[in-house]
């Protein structure tokens, strides 16, 4: 019975990426006979609903500490140690970027991207830190798990790590909750976080190209408003078409399905990711995906979707319209798209997982 604690702060507030990727580890691993699935968090707010989110027979730690503190002090010292939280355990897995020091259990943490490498300008002074945690998670002899080939390749690049120790485990498909698309004027949807890297100036100026043609058709915006939500409001404001382009914010599960379901195309226009959870949603939801050809994107999406170069407007505008005039095209994209996300299985990824787990809990 192998004894793994996995950190569960990312299932706290509103859900990022790295939240469904954690709420689906979770549930993945709890189907693991020989697995014995522990959860704490590196989060001074909010840790005493964490049981409520977690699989039945999870046991959830309720120590909550800052993290802000805890990472200045894991950026200069090995203290405090993960057993705080975790008590005795064979690995501990770090699943947004940090794992604490471990007294005697291996370590995972996971990368989901090096935003804060390739494109410091967008990043918060929190994410910006994460690379120096990286380097000394390694240093302390941790393993690096990764969601793609493209950060694989990257981590590899800008960290003194050997190639046994970074591992690509692809997460299972989301969930997306049976729902009735809301009707109401043709739309097209785009989900993520509102920062830069999300790249929602460039959408606004590819849906006012599309706008021009189509006189019915909207731009509905979905996720939660992070740092530089201003600069986006703005550049709505100046829009010849900006009454058109609805901000939702976050919304819940079975809204986001039902407005999935209604879109003619998730549109996905980030400069950079590591993963991108939302196209496989799309997918799942029978929608079209249109998105910036991004080194990570391109190998999750793997054919299945229309993409345009990055920082492109006008080319990102053809396939937004093409999605809407070509009948063909569209239906071959759902297709496609279906076979893609049929492909990916969280029973494989808790395999693939426990594997990774055994040799990090045998190296230490």
């Amino acid at each position: 019975m192998l004894r793994i604690a996995v950190d569960a702060a990312p299932l706290l507030g509103h859900a990022t990426g790295v939240g469904v990727f954690t709420r689906g580890l979770f549930d993945a691993l709890g189907a693991v006979e020989n697995a014995r699935v522990s959860a704490y968090a590196l989060s001074g707010r909010g840790s005493g609903k964490l049981a409520a989110l977690l699989p039945p027979g999870v046991k959830a730690s309720a120590r909550p500490m800052p993290a802000k503190l805890l990472i200045e002090a894991w950026k200069r010292w090995e203290h405090p140690k993960a057993e705080f939280w975790t008590g005795t355990a064979d690995v501990v897995h770090g699943t947004n970027f940090v794992v604490p020091p471990t007294r005697s259990a291996g370590a995972v943490v996971t990368v989901h991207d090096l935003t804060a490498i390739r494109y410091p300008e967008m990043c918060t002074p929190t994410t910006l830190a994460y690379p120096k945690l990286i380097e000394r998670a390694i240093a302390r002899g941790a393993h690096v798990h990764v969601l793609s080939q493209a950060i694989c390749r990257e981590v590899r690049e800008f960290f003194d790590v050997d190639a046994a120790r970074v591992h690509i485990v692809q997460p299972g498909p989301p969930a997306v909750a049976k729902a009735e698309a809301p009707g109401g004027r043709p739309y097209f949807l785009a989900i993520g976080t509102i920062e830069p890297r999300k790249n929602y100036l460039l959408l606004v100026r590819a849906f006012d190209e599309v706008a021009r043609v189509h006189a019915d058709v909207d731009l509905v915006i979905v996720g939660t408003r992070g740092w530089g939500a201003a600069t986006l409001d703005e550049a709505i404001d100046e829009s010849a078409f900006g009454t058109r382009i609805k901000q939702l914010g976050w919304v819940d599960d079975s809204l986001r399905a039902g407005l999935l379901r209604g879109a003619l195309a998730l549109v996905y226009p980030s400069i950079y990711e590591g993963f991108g959870l939302p196209p496989l949603e799309a997918m799942i939801a029978g929608v079209p995906v249109v998105a910036t050809a991004n080194e990570a994107v391109v190998e999750v999406t793997d054919g299945a979707a229309l993409l345009s170069p990055p920082g492109d407007s006008g080319a990102l505008a053809e396939c937004m319209l093409q999605v809407v005039d070509d009948e063909a095209e569209r239906a071959r994209l759902i297709a496609v798209g279906t076979a893609r996300v049929a492909q990916l299985s969280w029973q494989r990824a808790a395999s693939e997982m426990m594997v990774m787990y055994s040799q990090v809990a045998s190296a230490r």
